[in-house]
């Protein structure tokens, strides 16, 4: 199958013009007649069932929360990147184009990385039209801060809680659809399936959380907005129920999962405390704008950190990447951060963490400045560990947390199963190997509020004159069966260990062999030990209760059941990918600094990955760069 990314003719600030100006529309009449479902609550889903039901679509949002307002957005803390310029250090949409490409390690389409720059602007506006209550200047103008990875001031705040703010937005324009009857919200639901009639998505399968049943629901489109995949490393920053069930299903249907192995590796975490642990704090990157992170000199230095002086302190990145410093993008940062504990410098009980001082920045800026930044964060921090950062450093370490890989898809946000599109961070677009700290937000908001309703026009204007062939079609019952079938089988098994166990085993494979550095020898050992994981689940799994009642021990079982497969494949796309790229770092392709070693000549390409019952194939988007030639990533 040939990968068509439907990038629109012309220069590269002209693409996206061109495209709405020859894409087909749907009139408001007719709009009615056509029913969309949305596969998730935040800030991508919650924003596309809002738009498309403003614009008269018929839509069914679900969720598997007890309310759209706990989505995963919630959590996002530092802010949300446009390209305003209101600080007039020289940012616009070109810079923030080639800051986002260059972070990503060039690594992701030109077309829909300018993309993402050029809506940014607008979409403050928006947010700010909702009542979103962005930090401002004295004199009322919004307020700017830097995030890694620029050496501008582009990243627009609430304080500590800016998912929070965003989602409460978007909830407040779902909800005004759900009391207008426009959109049917549809909670305490998990999509197990997807259901493809003729090569075309035509609905889901789920499972009602409450009460077990398990459900048809038909549409001429399917939107899939369901999130990350880094609870595959068990321990990370995402909440417990995250997971990548719906886009691995979809991806089993014939959707190509791309750039799976792309995972980012968040600097500035709680760091571990014990094996019970069942998921890491994030404390955002926002923190990085002024606090400075260092280690002892000394190995294994047991001084509490106010007893040893500044000239025995190694503010490590400051020294290696003396033009980003603190600000270096957060690949980089976390890798600096494991070479320091791996040779003995770490800091905490357990030797698994660096410092983040505050010590200058209250004496430069004043405590009640930082207090105003940070004051929530600080909170929270002390909240959980009983110590006071505005007196002693804060601990942090690096911990699993974004997702740049996901479903494949084009300018459309389409998968390569025609009507199933993937937005937000569900699918591989605009990252390429690596994030740039808030451009999450942006990204899910843009997908689902600017170009979803946008694109899916273009397809859906075809099906206007075909007939949904409803839940009763011969195809859902065949899916229903097959989902009953699946929950039965682990039902059956009724071994000796739980699924915590089970998760807790691959989650210590992925993280030593799949997640800061890989090597060929860790890789091809993880995939062995993968299989026999996955031998031992299906044989030795115990899951209590039943299939007709609540039940969260076979909700983590299903779950886990596609972490394991995908956790497969993300070693196996690390393996085929021979160089060093953003948050892919192979120890075999290294500068002789220890910097990553990329090979555009040979790697310059997405890999988009077909099922294939399990036997993989791997096919690639050539990656062409007209507007920014790939250079040397370099921070120093």
């Amino acid at each position: 199958m040939k990968l068509n990314s439907k990038v629109p003719e012309g220069k590269l600030e002209d693409k996206w013009k061109n495209y709405q100006a020859k894409c087909k529309l749907i009139n408001p009449a007719n709009r009615k007649k056509l029913n969309i479902i949305v596969v998730g609550s935040g800030l991508a889903g919650a924003g596309a069932a809002a738009t498309l039901a403003e614009l008269g679509y018929d839509v069914q949002c679900f969720c598997y929360q007890d309310s759209a307002r706990r989505a995963h957005s919630v959590a996002a803390q530092g802010g949300i990147n446009a390209a305003k310029n209101y600080q007039h250090d020289g940012d616009s949409i070109y810079r923030m184009f080639y800051d986002t490409l260059k972070g990503g390690d060039f690594r992701s389409r030109e077309a829909n990385t300018y993309r993402l720059a050029e809506l940014s602007a607008p979409l403050i506006d928006h947010f700010v039209q909702q009542g979103v209550p962005f930090a401002r200047e004295y004199g009322g103008v919004l307020v700017n801060r830097s995030f890694g990875g620029v050496q501008v001031q582009r990243t627009f705040y609430a304080r500590g809680q800016t998912g929070q703010q965003l989602l409460i937005a978007a909830y407040s324009q779902l909800y005004k659809m759900i009391r207008a009857q426009k959109v049917e919200m549809l909670a305490r639901q998990e999509i197990l399936d997807v259901v493809i009639i003729e090569g075309k998505a035509k609905g889901v399968i789920a499972r009602d959380l409450m009460t077990g049943e398990i459900k048809r629901f038909a549409a001429d489109a399917v939107v899939l907005a369901t999130g990350g995949y880094s609870r595959v490393f068990r321990l990370s920053t995402l909440a417990i129920g995250c997971n990548g069930s719906a886009i691995w299903k979809a991806h089993k249907r014939g959707a190509f999962f791309a750039a799976p192995s792309f995972t980012q590796i968040h600097p500035t975490a709680l760091p571990q405390s014990s094996d019970a642990q069942s998921k890491l704090t994030l404390m955002s990157e926002s923190l990085r704008n002024d606090g400075r992170i260092w280690v002892p000199k000394k190995k294994n230095d047991e001084r509490k950190p106010a007893d040893i002086p500044e000239e025995e302190r190694d503010y490590y990145l400051e020294r290696r990447y003396p033009s980003f410093g603190n600000l270096a993008p957060r690949d980089i940062s976390s890798r600096a951060a494991k070479e320091r504990i791996d040779a003995g410098h770490g800091v905490g009980p357990l030797k698994n963490a660096v410092y983040l001082d505050f010590k200058h920045a209250i004496q430069n800026l004043g405590k009640k400045v930082v207090e105003d930044r940070y004051g929530n964060l600080f909170s929270m921090y002390e909240k959980i560990t009983g110590i006071n950062a505005y007196k002693e450093p804060m601990k942090i370490s690096p911990a699993a947390h974004f997702s740049m890989g996901g479903l494949w898809v084009d300018y459309e946000l389409m998968t390569t199963i025609p009507g199933l599109y993937a937005i937000g961070e569900c699918n591989y677009s605009d990252h390429g190997a690596n994030r740039l700290g808030a451009n999450s937000l942006l990204q899910a908001s843009i997908d689902g509020y600017f170009i979803l309703p946008n694109t899916i026009n273009n397809y859906l204007a075809g099906e206007l004159k075909e007939k949904n062939p409803g839940v009763d079609h011969p195809e859902f019952l065949k899916v229903e069966n097959e989902v009953k079938k699946q929950i039965k089988k682990i039902l059956d098994i009724n071994g000796s260990r739980t699924v915590d166990d089970f998760h807790r085993e691959l989650g210590k494979v992925m993280w030593q062999e799949c997640a800061m550095s890989r090597n060929r020898a860790g890789l091809e050992k993880a995939i062995l030990q993968i299989k026999e994981i996955r031998k031992q689940f299906w044989t030795d799994v115990k899951v209590t209760g039943s299939a007709n009642e609540m039940n969260p021990e076979l909700e983590k079982a299903l779950r886990l059941a596609d972490f394991i497969e995908l956790a497969e494949l993300m070693c196996i796309d690390a393996l085929q990918r021979e160089e060093s790229c953003g948050a892919h770092f192979r120890e075999e392709y290294q500068t002789a600094e220890g910097e990553a070693l990329r090979y555009d000549e040979d790697f310059a390409y997405v890999s988009a990955w077909e099922y294939n019952e399990g036997d993989f194939i791997l096919h690639k988007e050539h990656l062409e760069f007209e507007y920014e030639k790939p250079t040397v990533r370099n921070y120093k």
